[in-house]
């Protein structure tokens, strides 16, 4: 696979078309919520319990991933479930505890609202060889734990630290 040339960038221009990419996400992310009837944290929590599958999570897994509180998730799995994107379930193992699932029909829904982009996405992708993929893939993966570490920082570190 011989892959499409690609212009020369500086770390600078990097970061800044990154930029831009996180700012048109989060746009994006917001109508399309909307279009949803949800917050964009109903969005990113149903994405969590969407992409947890069979292996169910429970209302603290959900808060830890999404940076709220216990609270706070109550009122997100409230909303979602009138909504009819998650239901909750009996944890098998601790009466005390739920687990919530993907609602399969809000999650065909949902992925109907992405499929258009993701397609977008996916023909860019194949501009790329498969080592420039790997390089790529690699930014993600490393650039999306250093954003969980700064997110740590935000919300638990010293606040005189620099995040």
């Amino acid at each position: 696979m011989q892959g499409t040339p690609h212009p020369s960038a500086t770390p600078a221009e990097a970061l800044s078309a990154m930029d831009h990419l996180i700012d048109a996400h989060l746009i994006g992310q917001q109508e399309l919520a909307r279009r949803l009837g949800l917050t964009v944290t109903d969005l990113v929590c149903f994405t969590f319990v969407r992409r947890a599958g069979e292996d169910l999570l429970t209302a603290g897994d959900l808060a830890a991933r999404a940076h709220v509180t216990t609270g706070a998730v109550t009122g997100i799995l409230n909303r979602l479930e009138r909504a009819g994107y998650v239901t909750r379930r009996p944890d098998p193992t601790d009466r005390r505890r739920v687990r919530v699932a993907a609602v399969p029909e809000a999650v065909t829904r949902v992925q109907a609202m992405y499929a258009g982009h993701h397609r977008r996405l996916a023909a860019l992708l194949t501009d790329y060889t498969p080592d420039q993929l790997a390089v790529i893939t690699d930014w993600f993966t490393r650039s999306t734990a250093i954003a969980h570490e700064y997110l740590e920082k935000l919300n638990f570190g010293d606040p005189t630290e620099e995040c």
